[in-house]
């Protein structure tokens, strides 16, 4: 099959990992971590991170960039959105045209507002980037549990090259030229997991969770829509297929944060305490700059926001959420006269 390097020894790359080498890839792990590196040529397993699954004999795994990148066909860029600029940067001198980069973290660039894959472009213009995302906790891919994800590229047989590696009878992988929508579904519903967690923290139903839901995926498709994306993405796997499983499971970091902020700890005690990249943390400040930017209503996000970086409690975001102004549900809908 192919000659594959993951860049990033997360959960969610080394899930990604043992997929591909399952598929016949040749696979090689990077980590910047040499502990991390060592840990993994020890054990075969990511005891911290992604416990009980074990990975071959004969996977490769390097602290040396340039091993890492060289002569590979696809480089699966899985580190931390808030580290995808310093990376590819570091990964630009060795990449030579044609190298396939798939990000498949999930964030918006507070600074400059970009997406992963923007960023990628700007900075390895030699690349073909691809992205690929969706309902899928690593936790679960890891054990192989049936996943389906999209690979989104603006050619399309990047998308498929993607779809071909990865693609297998427990990982089922569509395809989409709509990776402006794809990131954005990928990236904002961190933010509105966020406020579910919250409500789970403060001992709200399912009442709540499925109307959080509900309006998340409305705010999600408002923005994205009005920067370009097509209202389709945000209705699949990568909008409110992802929105749902990022709310609702137990795996998810997000979550769990949220969670533990409707619990009283602060923004910084909860990441502390759920030891992975919370990554709507990162995204929720730039959803605010863009929804000002393209003047979009986003309330919930803004709500997170001010919980998150304003110390305002969550029982009082929710109570001012639930006395917002009367509205309809879709103003595009006709009243008889």
């Amino acid at each position: 099959m192919a000659n594959v390097a993951v860049i990033g020894a997360g959960s969610w790359g080394i899930a990604l990992a043992k997929v591909l080498y399952t598929n016949g890839n040749k696979v090689t792990v990077w980590s910047i971590v040499e502990a991390e590196i060592a840990m993994l040529k020890e054990k075969h397993e990511h005891v911290e991170k992604l416990p009980g699954v074990k990975l071959p004999e004969d996977m490769i795994f390097t602290s040396n960039l340039e091993e890492a990148v060289s002569e590979k066909e696809y480089l699966i860029l899985a580190v931390p959105s808030v580290f995808t600029r310093s990376t590819a940067k570091s990964m630009a001198p060795f990449v030579k045209e044609g190298q396939v980069i798939v990000c498949v973290a999930k964030g918006i660039e507070e600074a400059t507002l970009m997406t992963l894959s923007e960023i990628v472009e700007e900075e390895i213009p030699v690349a073909e980037v691809a992205v690929m995302c969706g309902p899928s906790h690593a936790e679960e891919v890891g054990i192989g549990l049936p996943t389906t994800v999209v690979a989104g590229a603006a050619k399309k047989r990047v998308a498929e090259g993607v779809q071909d590696i990865f693609m297998n009878e427990v990982f089922r992988v569509y395809t989409s030229p709509d990776v402006l929508g794809m990131e954005l579904g990928g990236s904002l519903k961190n933010v509105i997991a966020l406020a579910a967690g919250m409500a789970d923290g403060l001992g709200y139903g399912d009442n709540t969770k499925a109307a959080l839901i509900t309006r998340g995926i409305t705010e999600m498709s408002r923005l994205a829509t009005k920067m370009g994306a097509k209202a389709e993405t945000l209705s699949g796997l990568t909008g409110i297929g992802d929105l749902i499983v990022t709310c609702e499971s137990k795996h998810s970091r997000n979550r769990k944060a949220g969670m533990l902020i409707g619990q009283g700890y602060t923004m910084q005690q909860a990441m502390d305490e759920v030891k992975m990249v919370v990554e709507g943390v990162y995204s929720a400040k730039a959803a605010c700059a863009l929804a000002k930017k393209y003047d979009v209503e986003i309330p919930i996000i803004e709500a997170v926001n001010q919980v998150l970086f304003f110390d305002k409690p969550a029982k009082e975001a929710v109570t001012e959420l639930m006395m917002r102004d009367k509205k309809v549900e879709h103003s595009d809908l006709e009243w008889e006269e």
